[in-house]
């Protein structure tokens, strides 16, 4: 995933159904000598339990939870879409527009508290590991250039096929990779974790390989490729960027319906446009483990 230099102003035609991190706050500077309990934080996205179908589907929401031992204060640190879901997946089809229109950030908030009962009565709270308070202000320096450098929500990974070790030619980054990122970086530092099982909720594409097709202004442009153009406008068209949970995954099974039709998709991904020649199962919803980071040698003594 690219990492870009800044993050763009975000434009006033993107507007959030819910306001992004409405309790946010600084993330505070801990004392060096601080112990500081990491927790794991996950639940259900409950919108989700509407509807028989998405019931059985584990979509599940990752956080990380701190405790500060010299405090007793609790802190939960997230992250995800600045404009809901429907907008990191499916573009605004604008009139007089060429260029579909994409209100795409993520980005992480941190915040107060722990909702305890949330992520107990629903899902996970669980201690994972102990830090210090130094390593809490490096890992808070390196949120910074996280959040600062990697702007763009990508719902989809994109691989070969379902096997293992299949090619994966483009990979999501949300909120689930966020948090594995954060536990690496804490690695990285000397903190050593737990052996506990942690699972992680992927939407997978299946795709031959994948074919460039250009950026906003080599297809949409004046010198750009009009049925080329055409075609992404026309795949995208019936899905609607505004919308709640449960609608979103009315338009995600529409999508499979044209994708598995037509063996198509087109993919938006670091501002650059990208055909899919699609192949069975063509989406597959997996709640899989990705094991905890193991501490690397060079980071003893850090």
């Amino acid at each position: 995933h690219r990492r870009f230099d800044y993050r763009p102003k975000t434009d006033p035609y993107c507007q959030a159904r819910y306001t992004f991190c409405p309790t946010g706050s600084a993330i505070p500077v801990m004392k060096e000598e601080d112990v500081i309990e990491v927790y794991r934080l996950q639940a259900p996205v409950w919108e989700f339990k509407y509807g028989d179908l998405l019931g059985h589907l584990k979509i599940m929401h990752d956080a990380v939870g701190f405790k500060s031992s010299l405090t007793g204060k609790n802190y939960t640190m997230e992250w995800y879409e600045l404009f809901q879901l429907g907008n990191c997946t499916f573009p605004h089809l604008r009139p007089g527009m060429d260029a579909p229109f994409w209100c795409n950030q993520g980005a992480a908030c941190f915040y107060e508290g722990i909702d305890d009962a949330h992520w107990k009565a629903n899902g996970t709270l669980v201690l994972v590991t102990t830090i210090s308070g130094s390593m809490f202000n490096e890992m808070a320096r390196w949120v910074k250039y996280d959040n600062e450098t990697g702007i763009y929500y990508e719902t989809w990974t994109v691989q070969a096929s379902p096997d293992k070790n299949s090619t994966v030619w483009f990979d999501s980054y949300e909120c689930s990779k966020f948090i594995l990122r954060t536990y690496q970086k804490l690695a990285d530092l000397g903190a050593v974790f737990k052996k506990i099982q942690t699972n992680y909720t992927s939407i997978i594409l299946f795709s031959g390989e994948p074919v460039y097709l250009g950026n906003e202004t080599s297809i949409f442009g004046p010198q750009g490729n009009k049925t080329l153009a055409a075609a992404i406008r026309n795949f995208y068209d019936p899905f609607k960027p505004h919308q709640s949970v449960s609608e979103f995954f009315v338009d995600l099974f529409r999508i499979i319906n044209r994708v598995i039709l037509n063996h198509q998709f087109y993919l938006f991904y670091n501002l650059e446009y990208w055909f899919l020649p699609m192949k069975s199962p063509y989406l597959k919803i997996i709640y899989e483990e990705v094991p905890l980071p193991v501490a690397s040698k060079a980071s003893f003594g850090v």
